[in-house]
C-alpha cells in the first residue's frame, strides 16, 4: 500500500506543485487549505506524513499536537530565516522543519524517508503490542491471571473498561488488544489523548461540531465517537480530563448518546468506550478533581496491569526479547546477542519507567553495540552500569540521607505522586513526608 501524505498549506500553488511531485513518486496525496478540514482528513486518512505550514499550527502549536497524536511524522514549513518559528515548531512536536521556498525534489526525498520511519514505527508498535498477546503476557500465574481476565473482558462487548497501571506498562497496547480480541476487531480503533488538551478542543475532537459552532469550524465536522462507528474509542489518561468535561463522558457511558458541539440532535454511541489511567482515581475523587459518579461508572470493570518489577524473572526476559524483535526493523544492524553480565543488569534493574524505559534502553544499547559480537555492560546507560547486578558484590557507598531520599522517590513514583499512600507505605505521617519532600527538593 502506498504511503499517504497530507499537505496543509494556505497557498494553493504550493499544494499543487508539491502534491503533483509527490504523486509522481508513487505517494497518495491529500491537500487541505483549512485547519479544521485538515483535522477531518487526518482522522479519515491516518496519513504517514503531514506537511504543515506552521503559521496554521494554532496557538502554542495546538493543531500540530493534535495531528501528531495520530502517529504521523510532521514536517513543518516556516518562512526563510525565521529561526524562532523553527524552534517553536520543534518544541510543538514537529519531527522536521524546513524553510521556504520549498524545493519539491529535495523535500520529496525527505518525505519518502519520513514515511518509511512512520511505517517502521507503526510496525514496531504492533510488534510491541504483541508483548501483551495472551501468551506474551508471561508464563507465571499472576500474569496468566491477567491474560485470562483480558480475554474475558474482550468478549464483554458492550461494557466499558478501565485499564490501570503505572506509566509505561502498556495500557494503550492492552486497550488495543481488548479491541482486537473482541467482536469489534477490524473496525476503527481511535485514541483520545487528554494531556495538554483544553476542554473546548477536547469536546470538538470527541463529539465533532456543527458549522460555525466554534471559530474556524466552517463546515460540519465529525468527532471521533462518530468516526469510530461500531469500533472502539480509548480515552487515554482519563484522570486528566477537565472537571467540566466529565459529565459529558458520564452521559456517553450511561445514556449512550452525545451531541455535536452546537447541535440539537442526540446521536447514538455505538462504539465501545475504554479508558486508561496511571493515576489514583479514588484520590482524585477525594480531592474533588474527579466526579464520583464517573469514577464508579468506570470502576465497574477494571484491568490492572502489574509493573515490570513485579513480574517473574523469566517473564522480564521474555519482554526484552519481544521488544528487541519490535525495534529491530528500525535498526541499521540486527540487535547483537546480550551477554550474561549485561542480561543480569537488565533483569535485576527495577525499571521505574516499565516497558517504555526498556524500549529506550535497548534501542540505545543496540546503537552503542552496533558491530560488536555482543551487548556488554558498557553499552548500557549509566544507571544500569553503576547499579550492582545480582552477582556483583562491589560496595556502592551511600549516606543514610541518600538511602532515605531514594526510598521516598521510589514510593512517590510507585503511587503516582499520591502523598497519603506513599506516607502509609513508608510508615510515616503525611506531614513528615511533606517536610522530607521539601528538604530533599523532590519533584513528584
Amino acid at each position: 500500500m502506498a504511503e499517504t501524505i497530507l499537505l496543509i498549506d494556505n497557498d494553493v500553488e504550493t499544494l499543487r506543485v508539491l502534491g503533483t511531485h509527490l504523486e509522481g513518486l508513487g505517494l497518495e496525496v491529500a491537500r487541505e487549505l483549512d485547519p479544521s478540514a485538515a483535522l477531518d482528513a487526518a482522522d479519515r486518512l491516518t496519513p504517514d506524513v503531514i506537511v504543515l505550514d506552521l503559521s496554521l499550527a494554532g496557538e502554542g502549536g495546538s493543531l500540530l499536537g493534535r495531528l501528531a497524536a495520530g502517529g504521523a511524522q510532521i514536517v513543518g514549513v516556516v518562512p526563510s530565516g525565521d529561526r524562532a518559528a523553527m524552534l517553536a515548531g520543534f518544541e510543538a512536536g514537529a519531527h522536521r522543519v524546513v524553510e521556504r521556498p520549498l524545493d519539491p525534489e529535495r523535500l520529496g526525498h525527505e518525505i519518502v524517508a519520513a514515511a518509511a520511519v512512520a511505517r517502521t514505527r507503526a510496525a514496531g508498535r504492533l510488534l510491541v503490542g504483541a508483548t501483551f498477546g495472551l501468551e506474551g503476557l508471561g508464563t507465571h500465574p499472576p500474569m496468566k491471571g491477567v491474560a485470562q481476565q483480558l480475554a474475558n473482558i474482550a468478549q464483554s462487548d458492550r461494557t466499558s473498561v478501565l485499564v490501570t497501571g503505572e506509566s509505561g506498562v502498556g495500557k494503550g497496547w492492552v486497550a488495543r488488544l481488548i479491541h482486537q480480541l473482541g467482536p469489534r476487531s477490524g473496525l476503527p480503533f481511535l485514541e483520545i489523548p487528554t494531556i495538554g488538551t483544553d476542554p473546548g478542543a477536547l469536546e470538538l475532537d470527541l463529539f465533532g461540531g456543527e458549522r460555525w459552532s466554534k471559530p474556524g469550524v466552517d463546515r460540519r465536522r465529525r468527532g471521533r465517537l462518530e468516526l469510530a462507528g461500531r469500533g472502539s474509542v480509548v480515552i487515554r489518561e482519563v484522570g486528566n480530563l477537565p472537571r467540566e468535561f466529565q459529565p459529558l463522558l458520564l452521559r456517553i457511558l450511561e445514556a449512550r448518546t452525545f451531541r455535536r458541539v452546537g447541535g440539537d440532535r442526540d446521536l447514538i454511541v455505538d462504539a465501545r468506550v475504554l479508558a486508561t489511567s496511571s493515576r489514583d482515581l479514588a484520590a482524585l475523587v477525594e480531592a474533588d478533581r474527579m466526579s464520583g459518579d464517573l469514577f464508579y461508572r468506570l470502576s465497574a470493570l477494571v484491568l490492572q496491569i502489574p509493573p515490570v518489577r513485579e513480574r517473574a524473572e523469566a517473564d522480564r526476559v521474555g519482554l526484552m526479547g519481544l521488544i528487541l524483535n519490535a525495534i529491530s526493523p528500525g535498526l541499521s544492524n540486527p540487535p547483537p546477542p546480550i551477554s550474561p553480565e549485561a542480561m543480569e543488569r537488565l533483569v535485576s534493574y527495577p525499571w521505574p519507567g516499565n516497558l517504555r524505559e526498556i524500549r529506550q534502553v535497548l534501542e540505545r544499547a543496540c546503537l552503542m553495540a552496533a558491530g560488536q559480537p555482543a551487548m556488554q555492560i558498557e553499552h548500557l546507560p549509566g544507571e544500569l552500569r553503576a547499579r550492582p547486578g545480582l552477582g556483583d558484590r562491589r560496595h556502592n557507598p551511600m549516606s543514610l540521607e541518600d538511602v532515605e531520599k531514594r526510598q521516598i522517590e521510589s514510593a512517590l513514583r510507585y503511587h503516582g505522586g499520591n502523598r497519603t499512600r506513599a506516607a502509609k507505605e513508608l510508615k510515616i505521617s503525611r506531614a513528615t513526608l511533606i517536610n522530607k519532600i521539601k528538604r530533599y527538593a523532590l519533584t513528584e
